[in-house]
């Protein structure tokens, strides 16, 4: 399900652009968000696994083939025999006998080769479906991973302009505690905040350097420079459709249930596997053999001389099983208990897709208002801070409610990046839990960034 972007925009130019002026100064070198997927994705073990698991699936489906082809064989044997019989008629010689063939078995009756040639088939279902799991958990990987150096370098941006604006307000009182327009407590609340935040700056820093590491480690790479995002961005909107409708589309197109409902109908193609346990098999054989016999054989006499024998065959070999020590009563009870094994895993997993669907549908519909709520107070911060500062300067106000108006200030900016990230992030995430995240889904987000 393709859902279109909203016309209304989230995203407001701040009255801080600092963190414009970095993503600008590495943009020569900056990379995207799907070419950092494409970097992961020739990277990750764990997306090159399920890769390789599917590679082994479609040998396994072709070797599946083989139990319904016939089997050929070529045979022959060389032996010096020596005879010697003692006693009345008493015999002692030597003969060489040499033996080839050819002989072909294929099967015209044998339900559990069927079945296990169908198994083979649901197997590579199954491994389609674990590939495509695997293509759009790492999306989610490396977008969660991109957009994480993003709020971190948004946060250093924003606790290094707070320090600076800190630092403003603390020259500031010391130069009135100077002329004996404030007091000293001025002084030592703004060289409070000013030490306080100091210590997030340097938290902050870390917090980069870290997650920056993060996604080095996911896409094998150093020095990789996220694009920041545009300064005016639209955002999706609440995403079309109820979110029971999110719900059947999951059930019908996720790739975890695809698994479930193969493995599921796998274990009953076992349990017909066990039933024909019961069954006759009836095969086609067919056979061209040739036996040489130099200087005789065990009853005849040829010194100086050979015969050979030669034997074509064409036949039908039935074989009705009787009893096998009730082997296959029990392995029918097993197949029949794994079965049931299989169809309440299904419904575990149908289960749990469908609840991370309203998850992540609430959640988008959550975030999509908190950006907008942040963005608000945004405005009514900055609004806040300017009053605040000028009650300073005429004496109505004091320097800690400027401090306040700046700490609310920067950290609403804070949370409103974080918002909008988590956003982008969510609408992925929703299409995911849907199972129809695409690579199309990436590229609308990686279009948000600057050119």
């Amino acid at each position: 399900m393709q859902l279109p972007f909203s016309a209304r925009t989230l995203f407001q130019r701040s009255s801080v652009h600092l963190f414009v002026g970095i993503a600008l100064a590495g943009s020569a070198q900056a990379q995207s968000l799907t070419e950092v997927f494409d970097l992961a994705k020739n990277y990750d073990a764990a997306y090159l696994s399920a890769k390789a698991q599917y590679q082994a699936s479609l040998a396994k489906a072709d070797q599946g083939k083989a139990v319904l082809l016939p089997t050929v064989g070529l045979s022959g044997s060389a032996s010096r025999t020596e005879l010697d019989i003692t006693g009345i008629g008493a015999i002692s010689r030597a003969y060489n006998t040499q033996t080839a063939g050819i002989n072909a078995t294929q099967p015209l009756y044998r339900p559990a080769n069927l079945a296990t040639y169908r198994q083979s088939q649901k197997a590579l279902d199954a491994a389609q479906a674990a590939l495509v799991q695997a293509e759009q958990d790492l999306i989610i990987r490396a977008s969660q991973s991109y957009f994480d150096v993003l709020g971190a370098q948004d946060s250093l941006t924003f606790v290094k302009a707070q320090k600076a604006a800190v630092g403003e307000q603390l020259a500031s009182a010391k130069r009135n505690f100077e002329v004996g327009t404030a007091t000293i407590t001025d002084t030592r609340e703004a060289q409070a905040r000013f030490d306080l935040v100091t210590a997030q700056e340097i938290a902050a820093d870390n917090d980069l350097r870290v997650k920056k590491m993060a996604l080095e480690i996911l896409v094998g790479k150093t020095g990789i420079q996220p694009k920041n995002f545009q300064a005016r961005v639209e955002l999706p909107p609440v995403p079309e459709g109820s979110v029971d409708t999110w719900v059947d589309t999951s059930a019908q197109n996720h790739p975890g249930i695809q698994q479930a409902r193969t493995n599921f109908e796998v274990a009953k193609l076992e349990t017909e596997k066990a039933q024909a346990g019961h069954k006759p098999t009836v095969d086609l054989t067919l056979g061209y053999n040739s036996q040489k016999n130099i200087n005789g054989t065990a009853t005849a006499n040829l010194v100086g001389g050979s015969n050979q024998v030669n034997l074509a065959s064409l036949g039908i070999n039935l074989n009705v099983p009787l009893f096998a020590g009730f082997a296959t009563q029990n392995r029918i009870r097993e197949t029949v208990a794994l079965e049931e094994k299989a169809r309440l895993d299904l419904e575990s997993v149908q289960r749990q897709v469908a609840q991370a669907t309203r998850t992540a549908y609430f959640g988008l519909q959550s975030g999509i208002g908190q950006a907008t709520a942040l963005q608000a107070a945004e405005s009514s911060s900055q609004v806040a801070l300017d009053a605040n500062k000028l009650g300073y300067q005429v004496g109505v106000r004091i320097n800690i409610d400027v401090l306040n108006s700046q700490s609310q200030l920067f950290q609403t900016k804070r949370d409103l990046a974080k918002a909008r990230y988590d956003v982008l992030l969510g609408r992925l995430k929703l299409s995911q839990a849907a199972g129809v995240l695409k690579l199309e889904d990436l590229q609308k987000t990686n279009d948000l960034l600057q050119k």
